[in-house]
């Protein structure tokens, strides 16, 4: 009875927070703070983004959230899932950006451009507040990911090719905001209705932007 209450109160928190779209955002699933067992997956498309709890073959979805409507959609970014990443990776690594690429829509040099700004490629990073892995995972978006190890580098850069796909959806395909959201959290995002005006969020978008445009030139 506690566990459906608590799914309950959860659904019914993001329906009456999707009702109005200028206050909530997709990405914001995390903060739901479920903390039952059972693995989490997030579902995303263009329209809506669904957080579901698998237990065995059992599905439940615990939140559904519409994504943002901010007008015309942008197309700021590209997909070509076989650009050639012209950054010195580890065969490895180079590899697992490329297929959580194409496992999720994302293009291989944004998401290397962002994990060269997170971590420099480090899987081991460690942030002071304790994002970690080379996508710099936070705790509670890593098991909304359905991340059991933010350590284990396939894992971490899925669900952060996963989020960034997630962030493009839900700001209509804007790079800079799902960028920003990236780093400050969508819901700063919306609060400013903008970039943020920290002075880290905005160097951060500067450096993701330019690194990810410099490989769109080489290729």
């Amino acid at each position: 009875m506690k566990k459906t209450l608590v799914i309950a109160v959860t659904i019914l928190s993001a329906t009456l927070a999707s009702a109005d779209d200028r206050k909530f955002s997709a990405a914001d699933v995390p903060a739901a703070r479920i903390k039952h067992g059972g693995r989490i997956v997030i579902s995303n498309d263009s329209n809506q983004i669904t957080a579901f709890r698998f237990f065995d073959n059992i599905r439940e979805a615990l939140v559904s959230i519409r994504s943002l409507h901010l007008g015309t959609r942008r197309n700021d970014g590209v997909f070509d899932a076989n650009a050639a990443l012209n950054v010195q990776l580890s065969p490895y690594l180079s590899s697992l950006i490329t297929e959580a690429s194409r496992a999720h829509g994302v293009d291989p040099r944004l998401i290397a451009a962002i994990a060269r700004r997170e971590s420099a490629f480090n899987p081991n990073a460690v942030s002071p507040v304790g994002a970690g892995g080379v996508m710099q995972l936070m705790p509670a978006t890593a098991k909304y990911l359905g991340v059991s190890n933010v350590f284990d580098t396939r894992q971490n850069v899925f669900a952060g090719a996963k989020y960034i796909r997630t962030l493009l959806d839900a700001f209509n395909g804007d790079l800079d905001l799902a960028v920003a959201a990236y780093n400050a959290g969508p819901g700063a995002v919306r609060k400013y209705n903008g970039i943020p005006p920290y002075a880290e969020t905005r160097a951060y978008v500067v450096a993701v932007r330019a690194n990810y445009e410099r490989a769109l030139r080489t290729n």
